[in-house]
C-alpha cells in the first residue's frame, strides 16, 4: 500500500481527473492554435498566454502522474522543485512519493494566485500541504532564491519557454543522479539542445510522447 494508492489521495485523485476530462480544453480561450504556439514559445508572452489560461486545468496525464510518482519515489528524492504548480495534480503525485519515501521538501511555483489557491486546497485534501512549500509568482524570481543546497528532482511544466532559464537558476544545486522531467518538451527546442548536448553535463532522452528525461551527471 502506498500514499499514491489509498486514501484519501487516491478517491481525491480520481475525482480530479475526472473534472479536469470534463472540464473546457485551451481551445475555448479564444486564441488560435497559432496564436497559442507563438506565445507558448515566447519568453514574454508567456504571461498573456497562461493569464488567458487562468481557468483552465492543464494537468498532467494519469501515465505522466504515476510516471513521476515512480521516478521521485525509485530515486529515494527528498527534494523536489517544480515549475508549474497549476491546480496540483502533479504536485500531489510528487508529494506522495516523498511522504512514502520518508519525508522531504517540495519546492513549487506558480503565478496564478486562483490556481495556487485550488492547489492549496488540494494538498491539504489530500494530505500532503506539510511537505509542499508553494511560491507565488513569476518562477524566474521565486525559484531564484532561498534554494536548498542539493536538489534530487526537477519538474518542468510552466511556460515552455523558460524551460531553459529555469534549468539554469538550479542547475548548480542538482545533486550527481538528479532527475530532471519536462513535459510538453517537445515545443522548447532551446530547452532540448540544452540537455542533448554532448557537453551539457546531462544524459538526456525523449520519454514517452512528449516527456524528456534527463539526468545530471
Amino acid at each position: 500500500m502506498t500514499t499514491l494508492t489509498t486514501a484519501p489521495l487516491a478517491p481525491l485523485l480520481d475525482r480530479l481527473f475526472e473534472e479536469a476530462a470534463a472540464a473546457p480544453g485551451p481551445s475555448t480561450s479564444g486564441l488560435s492554435s497559432e496564436e497559442r504556439m507563438r506565445l507558448i514559445g515566447s519568453k514574454t508572452g508567456y504571461l498573456e498566454l497562461y493569464g488567458r489560461l487562468k481557468d483552465l486545468w492543464l494537468p498532467v496525464s494519469r501515465e505522466a502522474g504515476a510516471l513521476l510518482y515512480m521516478l521521485a519515489r525509485s530515486s529515494r528524492a527528498r527534494v523536489i522543485v517544480e515549475f508549474g504548480t497549476s491546480f496540483g495534480i502533479s504536485t500531489l503525485h510528487l508529494a506522495a512519493a516523498l511522504r512514502d519515501n520518508g519525508g522531504g521538501r517540495l519546492i513549487t511555483s506558480e503565478f496564478e494566485p486562483s490556481k495556487l489557491a485550488r492547489a492549496r486546497a488540494n494538498l491539504t485534501a489530500g494530505g500532503l500541504i506539510d511537505l509542499v512549500e508553494i511560491r507565488e509568482g513569476d518562477a524566474l524570481q521565486t525559484l531564484s532564491t532561498d534554494l536548498p543546497e542539493t536538489i534530487d528532482l526537477l519538474f518542468l511544466d510552466g511556460a515552455k519557454a523558460l524551460y531553459r532559464d529555469i534549468l539554469e537558476l538550479v542547475e548548480d544545486r542538482l545533486s550527481p543522479g538528479a532527475l530532471i522531467i519536462a513535459d510538453n518538451a517537445d515545443v522548447s527546442p532551446e530547452y532540448l539542445a540544452r540537455v542533448r548536448h554532448p557537453a551539457s553535463g546531462y544524459l538526456s532522452t525523449p520519454f514517452a510522447e512528449d516527456i524528456e528525461l534527463s539526468m545530471r551527471m
